[in-house]
């Protein structure tokens, strides 16, 4: 069983963390941006220092799912701080003849394959960059990088025959061989 939430997490030079029990919201402040997130009323948050502490009582532990809202805060405020620290980054691959991207304001416009262009919003905190067939998406908060990306790649996912289609830099995709004409 991991023991995850006991570790306590360092908070590193550069970046600033305030704890608001009142309202159970941790701000993070760091030179990729600002986050803040709201934990569950099971847990406890205290800052000492340079490290967080998640705790919990140990009466109410052992109850239902309250352990894994333990160890998920203590990952999620982990997540905040590498976010504000060094941000995250999404790369998107673009495969097609002809196929392409850019930003228009504050929307991605993707021309692929159909008789008119798809246009995704970019959520606030989310920067795009489009460097001919390679989109990078990149920002503080993961959940926001990662959700932007899949919609992307949600709007034309690759296909197994030609492999065409929107995926991400590192994935790799299963070819399939087309049908085979007797001979």
């Amino acid at each position: 069983m991991s023991r995850i939430a006991r570790k306590p997490v360092m908070i590193p030079a550069g970046v600033k963390v305030a704890v608001n029990a009142a309202s159970r919201t941790v701000n993070f402040e760091g030179p990729k941006g600002k986050l803040s997130m709201t934990y569950r009323p099971e847990v406890g948050v205290t800052v000492e220092g340079s490290k967080i502490d998640v705790t919990m009582d140990p009466a109410i532990v052992d109850l239902g799912s309250n352990k894994a809202f333990w160890g998920t805060t203590r990952a999620l405020i982990a997540t905040a701080i590498e976010g504000v620290l060094k941000g995250y980054e999404k790369k998107l691959e673009i495969v097609g003849v002809g196929w392409g991207a850019r930003v228009q304001g504050k929307k991605l416009v993707l021309t692929v394959g159909y008789a008119n262009t798809l246009e995704v919003g970019i959520p606030d905190g989310v920067k795009v960059e489009v460097n001919q067939t390679m989109v990078t998406v990149s920002g503080p908060d993961k959940q926001a990088v990662g959700e932007f990306a899949s919609k992307c790649r949600a709007k034309r996912k690759p296909e197994p025959y030609n492999g065409k289609g929107i995926k991400y830099s590192d994935e790799v995709i299963q070819r399939k061989q087309g049908k085979a004409f007797g001979s």
